[in-house]
């Protein structure tokens, strides 16, 4: 039976509210965009022509329906969103730094995300997809780590290929060792790995990257490793091959806000054109080129999830670049 979707996705959906200007009184000013990285990477798979489907809960409140509204503009099925009755949707504050780079605030405790139950789970989603991804922020409580243990055991259960992002947030986690206790969860049930340079020498210990990711590949069964290095670029390593693709810096850089969530679901991309048995040297320099341009894109674009690039624009973006 042909799968209805490329990509179900299974995480947090909320709003980001970030700088947008001061006021008259010199008072920050806030856009509500919504946001959420596993909406970030469908939206992004959506602009390249993928289908794609969300599991998650937002509250029964204005921004929830707000949210709802923009998954399905952006082209991504919202059968598994759910409403929550008495838990709000989840915001976080999003203040910009100096260089484009992210201070986040998380009004979570409680928020709707974490709300999602085992038993609410729309499993025929995962089932009917070719790529189950997921990040930590589903990890980090109760009841919706239970929801995402059990997501996983469906993927696995049907074979699918499975997408981790950790992702990490700080401020969500009891502790940062809570924190890397659920990372190293998410990366014993994944194929293929985005992960960034502070995770991943946060993670290991190791200030080289490449020996960050030598001791992923010795612990870990994760057939395709994506490093996103944000100015520096990025590498991929699959088996023996280690490629590495230069970054597209624009002086119209605003925020990063999205940038790794655009930059994943490129690599998530070209695994469904190549399928991971068919990437070399040639495709995965290919993928981290296109990947790169369209998180520099994004980087010159306020919010994430409904300003994403469509190929044709990235692909005219890489010819036309004078770096």
């Amino acid at each position: 039976m042909s799968e209805r979707f490329d990509v179900t996705a299974l995480g947090e959906l909320l709003i980001d509210f970030t700088q947008n200007g001061m006021s008259e009184q010199g008072n920050p000013v806030f856009e509500a965009n919504p946001g959420g990285a596993p909406c970030n990477v469908l939206s992004m798979l959506a602009r390249l022509g993928r289908t794609t489907a969300f599991i998650g809960k937002v509250g029964n409140d204005g921004f929830g329906k707000q949210l709802t509204a923009a998954i399905e503009e952006v082209g991504i099925n919202a059968e598994g969103l759910l409403y929550d009755d008495e838990v709000h949707t989840t915001l976080a504050l999003v203040h910009t730094l100096e260089g484009g780079d992210r201070d986040f605030s998380f009004y979570r405790n409680p928020g709707a995300d974490v709300n999602l139950r085992a038993e609410e789970l729309p499993e025929q989603l995962i089932r009917d997809a070719k790529i189950f991804h997921f990040g930590t922020l589903s990890l980090t409580d109760e009841p919706v780590r239970s929801a995402t243990l059990k997501a996983l055991a469906v993927a696995e259960e049907e074979g699918k290929l499975r997408s981790f992002d950790p992702n990490l947030r700080p401020p969500l986690w009891k502790s940062l060792d809570e924190a890397k206790k659920q990372v190293d969860w998410g990366l014993r049930h994944c194929d293929i790995l985005k992960i960034s340079d502070n995770e991943i020498t946060w993670f290991t210990g190791l200030e080289d990257y490449d020996d960050g990711i030598r001791y992923l590949q010795e612990h870990y069964d994760i057939k395709l490793i994506c490093l996103s290095m944000g100015p520096d670029g990025s590498r991929a390593y699959k088996d023996d091959i280690r490629v590495e693709a230069k970054p597209f810096l624009q002086e119209a850089t605003i925020e990063t806000t999205g940038a790794g969530d655009t930059f994943g679901a490129c690599v998530i991309d070209g695994v469904l054109t190549y399928g991971l048995d068919g990437l070399n040297e040639e495709r995965l320099t290919e993928i981290l080129t296109f990947a790169n341009a369209a998180a520099s894109i994004v980087t010159t674009r306020k919010g994430a999830l409904r300003v994403m690039p469509e190929r044709a624009a990235v692909e005219a973006f890489i010819a036309s670049y004078q770096g």
